[in-house]
């Protein structure tokens, strides 16, 4: 499924709780990074990708346009996902990430803000936040590849002369057996047959494993 980068603005990160309840250091136990999106229309998020530096639980909560009578309201999509196993080691601390919105809690179409609450509960890591951090929305949606028509929908002058005769009736038989069964009716109609396992050897036999004729 292909996706495109949403324009956005990060917002610098304002420490939401100063000091760890864990500790008594006077340092940010608690960051919150806002994002807006100020050229863009309420959008679909499909993915945010970023690199972590040193947060070890992250929530995630946009804000959805509604109705032009109704305010826009804050909902929780994501809550305390684990960047490091452990928040006293340094595994997870600086790896890239990619979130799916088949990983949030909530639907995400209509997003028009994001908002990115960092969390780091160990005294060791002195800073920490998220780097290089990018919005995709869908994009459009490629064309799937499908039989011919006659396939599934059959027209005498569409279709091969062999195959005109005997054709199920597509009111009553579906799309996926028609297919098959037309298929297969092509390999028996072709001159030359699908074997597997055949040896044209001096002094061996022929031995015929699948053959369609």
């Amino acid at each position: 499924m292909s996706r495109v980068l949403v324009p956005c603005h990060v917002k610098g990160s304002v420490a939401l709780q100063v000091g760890d309840v864990r500790t008594s250091q006077g340092r940010p136990g608690v960051l919150v990074i806002d994002v807006t999106f100020p050229s863009v229309a309420p959008f679909e998020l499909q993915e945010i990708t970023f690199k972590n530096y040193y947060t070890a639980f992250l929530s995630i909560r946009v804000r959805q346009y509604t109705s032009a009578h109704t305010p826009a309201k804050w909902v929780t999509c994501l809550r305390d996902y684990c960047l490091m196993p452990d928040p006293h080691s340094e595994e997870g601390a600086q790896e890239y990430v990619s979130l799916f919105k088949y990983q949030m809690l909530c639907d995400m179409a209509r997003v028009s803000e994001l908002r990115l609450i960092l969390r780091q509960p160990s005294p060791l890591w002195l800073s920490f936040t998220v780097e290089e951090l990018q919005i995709y929305q869908q994009g459009p949606k490629s064309p799937s590849v499908t039989f011919p028509k006659w396939l599934s929908h059959p027209v005498p002058c569409e279709q091969p002369a062999l195959l005109r005769e005997g054709l199920p009736d597509p009111s009553r038989v579906s799309s996926e057996v028609q297919q098959m069964w037309a298929l297969t009716e092509m390999i028996r109609a072709s001159h030359t047959s699908a074997r597997i396992g055949r040896f044209d050897v001096d002094g061996c036999y022929d031995l015929n494993l699948l053959s369609y004729t």
